[in-house]
């Protein structure tokens, strides 16, 4: 099969001269963006990299990480990509579940990094003819992996998802054609390394001959730079914003700059969160362009389905609307029977997006990757832990079943934030509830006790902040004397999230 590296080829043999990408380092051709995907392809070749090797990719977003990612699905290898803003610990941890082998960084990182793999800087070759790796063997295996991503498990401890070739392929190139991408597309980079977003992101542009803008993340986070950004390069389509994102994105309407930031964005895809509180905002006259609201998980390929967001929108329910090509959605009750549309249900994904299974968590693997009682043999479903229920348009998302949630568009499980916590010298307890502000933000609030009365909550985040992300940080700390607890002697957290909503 082909992978988005021979488009990526082909598009640099018709239009050699084409821009590929605009960096802050400037700007990069299609022919010198393949030319640097074989370069790092031969390197990786002489390395031993083939077909189920896990290459992890930590470089700061540039040539090189578009570049490296792409040379290692040509291999029919696999990619895990790191945010190298992440704490030591985490990374390591990543590397661990993810069975990387391989590292590919640059010079100055690969010290700080530390990852005990043998490492290959990117810059700097590490042995004469390093680059003179054997031809590849043939065509990419369509059920080989290519790539890794990780999500929150139910032990708190991140999962690492396993996500074939064939499964790729198939949702890059539905995506390009369903937004209707091409040579006039300018996108903008949003999600960051690390997250699976960002391949979508990366490489759906690059399939359809497009421009990628990457800038420096500081912009991004920034209403008014992030609306400079668009305007300075005209961008033209958004493929990973988040409702929060947006929201944030509207910003105060006496802010300068502010007033229009989309303009001349023709296309928006929102995922990650409910949409609804954005639309019941009035957030729609944000966008001048198309909406869609996506829907997906990790496990099935970044996107199972699409609703285009008409103007004005209804708020009123949060419709996620219909499968893309290949996929199946099944709306299902306990005795995974299918319930009567209207009905709300548990949400079951099979088809062409379902992933591999979990990397080294056989037993988690087999609970939500489970036979499809409605399909031919061998079809899986993956159980999603979404309710939803069918009406007209599609799908209604609906909640979820166990405790992940979605912080500013990532899914996590607060086990994971509680297990940090009780690493804290003089923390005995620790529970994390979910809660969302007036403005419609989730948000996690964390509640402990144990003897912190000289502990300031500054110093808890400072221990956080060496294991956990920014978006696991709780927004306050709770110090209790004790923590309610059930009959059975689990601490109460419907007390806890009933009790302490301010």
């Amino acid at each position: 099969m082909r992978t988005v590296a021979d488009d990526i080829a082909a598009h640099a043999a018709r239009h050699p001269e084409r821009v590929a990408l605009s960096t802050p380092c400037g700007d990069v051709t299609y022919a010198r963006l393949a030319t640097r995907i074989e370069e790092i392809a031969r390197l990786l070749r002489a390395h031993a990299v083939r077909p189920e090797t896990v290459c992890a990719v930590a470089v700061e977003h540039g040539t090189d990480a578009v570049a490296a990612m792409a040379a290692v699905l040509h291999c029919g290898a696999a990619f895990l990509t790191l945010d190298v803003g992440l704490p030591h610990d985490r990374l390591r941890a990543f590397v661990r579940s993810a069975g990387a082998r391989l590292l590919l960084t640059h010079s100055a990182l690969a010290p700080a990094l530390d990852l005990s793999l043998p490492t290959v800087a990117l810059d700097r070759p590490d042995r004469p003819g390093a680059t003179d790796g054997p031809p590849p063997a043939g065509p990419v295996d369509p059920q080989a992996l290519a790539y890794v991503s990780h999500t929150s498990g139910s032990t708190g401890e991140p999962s690492a998802v396993l996500v074939e070739h064939g499964s790729l392929d198939a949702y890059l190139r539905d995506t390009a054609s369903e937004f209707g991408l091409g040579p006039d597309t300018v996108a903008l980079q949003t999600a960051p390394l690390g997250y699976d977003a960002s391949i979508r992101d990366t490489f759906v542009p690059l399939l359809a001959g497009a421009r990628l803008v990457i800038v420096d993340r500081a912009r991004l986070l920034r209403p008014a730079e992030f609306a400079r950004t668009v305007r300075e390069h005209r961008v033209t389509a958004l493929l990973s914003v988040t409702p929060s994102f947006l929201s944030h994105l509207a910003g105060p309407a006496d802010v300068p700059g502010l007033s229009d930031p989309l303009a001349g964005v023709a296309l928006v895809a929102s995922s990650g969160e409910s949409l609804r509180p954005f639309l019941a905002a009035g957030g729609r006259d944000l966008v001048p362009g198309r909406l869609v609201n996506q829907y997906g998980p990790t496990e099935c390929t970044m996107t199972t389905t699409r609703h285009s967001v008409p103007a004005p929108p209804d708020p009123s329910t949060d419709l996620v609307g219909l499968p893309r090509a290949g996929t199946v959605v099944r709306v299902l009750d306990a005795d995974l029977t299918p319930v009567a549309d209207g009905t709300v249900g548990e949400v079951y994904i099979g088809g062409a997006g379902v992933a591999r299974g979990y990397g080294g968590l056989p037993a988690r693997t087999a609970a939500c990757f489970v036979p499809d009682p409605l399909g031919p043999p061998g079809a899986r479903l993956y159980r999603t832990g979404d309710l939803g229920w069918w009406g007209p348009g599609g799908l209604r998302y609906a909640g979820r079943t166990d405790r992940q949630v979605k912080i500013r568009g990532y899914r996590v499980d607060p086990a994971e934030v509680e297990g940090a916590l009780l690493a804290y010298p003089g923390v005995t307890g620790a529970v994390v509830t979910p809660h969302t502000d007036e403005q419609g933000r989730a948000y996690l609030l964390a509640h402990i006790t144990g003897d912190l009365a000289g502990t300031k909550d500054a110093r808890l985040r400072a221990h956080l902040a060496d294991s956990l992300p920014p978006h696991l940080m709780p927004r306050r700390f709770l110090r209790l004397d004790t923590l309610p607890t059930t009959r059975g002697g689990k601490a109460d957290r419907r007390m806890l999230a009933a009790g302490m909503t301010s």
